[in-house]
């Protein structure tokens, strides 16, 4: 009897977004605090150093904190970044910035039964209902959509 094969060597818990992909964790570049508060669409990091880390634009964030995903729209100095996330990023959450592109498609793993609204690595999307918890996904994915996802504890696998 035929069986697929899963082994993976890399995974990361995904933050469900609309606009931003997973990031791939080997494209870590900072895992850090943030220091500051500012006015809306702001990450303040007095240790980031963002600008000799090599931070662009369209880079990703994830604040588990929150559980939201966004992307870098400007390097605003060494220790200031502008985002996506409305919310901006308040003082003393966590968060991980991740180089964007890197994620060539991942497959999924989905604990709680659900819905999971997807795009794939080659750009269609398409909205898998009644997705049981425990099962793996054999789909290469690039994001997993917000809005019309209701399964909950997806870990992205590489």
């Amino acid at each position: 009897m035929a069986y697929q094969k899963l082994q993976v060597s890399r995974a990361l818990v995904v933050i469900p977004s609309d606009t931003v992909d997973i990031p791939f964790p080997g494209a870590l570049m900072i895992s850090s605090t943030t220091t500051g508060a500012t006015t809306l669409l702001k990450l303040i990091d007095s240790a980031g150093d963002f600008i000799n880390k090599g931070v662009r634009p369209g880079d990703i964030i994830y604040n588990y904190v929150s559980s939201e995903a966004a992307t870098v729209t400007n390097v605003d100095s060494a220790t200031q970044l502008s985002v996506t996330l409305a919310a901006g990023i308040t003082t003393g959450n966590a968060y991980n910035l991740y180089k964007a592109g890197a994620n060539e498609g991942c497959v999924l793993y989905v604990g709680t039964t659900g819905n999971v609204d997807l795009i794939t690595a080659g750009g269609d999307t398409v909205l898998y209902t009644g997705v049981p918890a425990g099962m793996f996904m054999p789909v290469q994915v690039k994001r997993v959509k917000a809005t019309l996802t209701t399964a909950a504890t997806i870990v992205a696998q590489w």
